[in-house]
């Protein structure tokens, strides 16, 4: 249960008075979820998802709640925070930071489809064109830096094997993008299939923004690329890339740099998926009492990767 710090109805009806949502109905606590509580809460006004921040940089919140409402008045499908009476959202409760969200429509894909994955690049691409005149500033925390210092830490719980492999791939991405400036702008960092909801084929939302950050743009259509577009064995569905990038570069043309980088970039972010699930079994244990994410399926995909098995990019037109 990812419900770390309970809630009783009396605490939320309490907090609801700040804003104008209406009288507290019902409340539900999400199973979902490794960092922080989630409720779901009903009023007479709606659903709505309250989120208590249980860890992390608690002084990044308000640049999650910038970039949010940066997006959704831009008609981004995200889920722009409620704000109180007195115009604020970021707000305490139980002793932790809360923040109170419309409830997006639908449920995770676990299996998307062509419709699905071309309107999840269509976002993308129409999030990416407007988050690079977004004014707020968070360094990337899974940047080539971050790689570079952390990779040490797990090194002597690899074989000789993985070991060679982890550092040769981090020594070619530093060379690879050595002096390299690629267009840069607010990122989700994390926009894996269960970080989005779907009612039928239409993208209800994009959720969870608390590994957003401001990078690489091309840094965030790998990720989505490596979850979305990779089947069980590892290896990249042309039907599901072409679908999911000929949408977003109908919006965001990537730059001649981009393309040649675009294989180099696949295999960077499988390493920081790999990297990062690697310490948190090895390194940095979680908080709570949860089953850490097997580091297993991203070094199958950096093996696909590094295999040349890269589809060509679609052009722009799609």
């Amino acid at each position: 249960m990812a419900v770390f710090t309970p809630l009783s109805d009396e605490q939320v009806a309490e907090f609801l008075d700040r804003y104008s949502v209406g009288r507290l109905q019902a409340l539900k606590g999400v199973p979902q979820g490794t960092e922080n509580s989630t409720f779901f809460v009903t009023t007479e006004q709606g659903e709505w998802v309250l989120t208590l921040f249980e860890q992390g940089e608690f002084e990044d919140l308000p640049f999650f709640v910038d970039l949010l409402d940066y997006l959704a008045a831009r008609q981004l499908p995200v889920p722009g925070p409620v704000h109180d009476r007195d115009g604020v959202a970021l707000q305490r409760l139980a002793g932790r930071p809360a923040l109170l969200f419309p409830r997006m429509p639908g449920s995770h894909p676990s299996a998307p489809n062509l419709a699905q994955c071309a309107a999840l690049g269509d976002a993308l691409g129409r999030m990416h064109q407007a988050s690079q005149h977004f004014t707020g500033e968070r360094t990337n925390p899974r940047n080539l830096d971050w790689l570079q210092r952390r990779h040490r830490e797990v090194l002597p719980f690899l074989s000789a094997d993985d070991q060679a492999l982890m550092t040769r791939e981090i020594a070619d991405y530093a060379q690879a993008f050595d002096g390299i400036e690629l267009p840069t702008g607010a990122i989700h960092g994390d926009l894996f299939r269960d970080n989005t909801l779907y009612d039928g084929d239409r993208l209800g939302g994009i959720i969870d923004f608390y590994n957003g950050c401001t990078g690489d743009l091309l840094f965030d259509l790998a990720i989505v690329i490596n979850d979305w577009a990779s089947d069980e064995a590892g290896d990249l569905d042309v039907d599901r890339y072409e679908a999911i990038l000929g949408a977003y570069l109908a919006h965001r043309p990537l730059t001649g740099q981009e393309r040649e980088l675009w294989p180099t970039m696949l295999r960077m972010t499988a390493l920081r998926y790999w990297l990062s699930r690697l310490l948190v079994i090895h390194v940095d244990p979680p908080a709570h009492d949860i089953t850490p994410h097997d580091p297993a399926r991203f070094r199958t995909l950096l093996g696909r990767r590094l295999d040349g098995r890269v589809p060509a990019l679609p052009d722009a037109a799609g």
